[in-house]
């Protein structure tokens, strides 16, 4: 790279794929690339998408189904990690440390794989990880269905708040 006047940064464009290594569409088609991978950039409604791994769920709607349902506990999955309260009172800080650590870790690892799932711009795929969400914070953010007294001050759970 080149620095240029007026303080812009250059790099040479991307060669360009002659006619014959493609099939008309732009797609590879040489021996490593044989396969034609389609990803959108808007969203779409409709079972055939690509969610998280290579040809899952297909073109099936049972396995999109599957697939909603999925993301919708992963959702639910990341609340709950996010309220909840296991390491107790008192204990072992060292223990503690390392108990709060590895959910903490777990809970950003399902949230990435969350956004990466609706990164597929499937219409299902994002409301099923809005419900999620809004499931899991209802049961256990909420506080409908706690059956002990809320302790105003007092420490509601064992992780920060996410922030992005």
């Amino acid at each position: 790279m080149e620095n240029m006047p007026g303080g812009h940064v250059h790099s040479m464009p991307p060669p360009s794929m002659s006619p014959s290594a493609t099939n008309g569409t732009g797609t590879m088609m040489g021996p490593m690339h044989r396969h034609r991978m389609m990803m959108h950039m808007t969203f779409y409604w409709g079972p055939e998408a690509v969610v998280l791994f290579t040809g899952w769920p297909g073109t099936r709607p049972g396995m999109y189904a599957v697939c909603l349902v999925f993301v919708t506990f992963l959702a639910v999955f990341v609340e709950w990690l996010s309220h909840s309260n296991l390491v107790a009172d008192g204990s072992n800080r060292v223990a503690s440390g390392i108990v709060k650590t590895l959910m903490h870790m777990i809970r950003m690892g399902l949230a990435y794989m969350v956004m990466l799932a609706v990164m597929s711009f499937n219409v299902g795929v994002f409301l099923a990880a809005i419900v999620g969400h809004a499931l899991g914070f209802l049961l256990f953010g909420s506080g409908v269905f706690k059956t002990s007294p809320a302790v105003p001050f007092g420490k509601t759970s064992d992780l920060p708040p996410m922030s992005c």
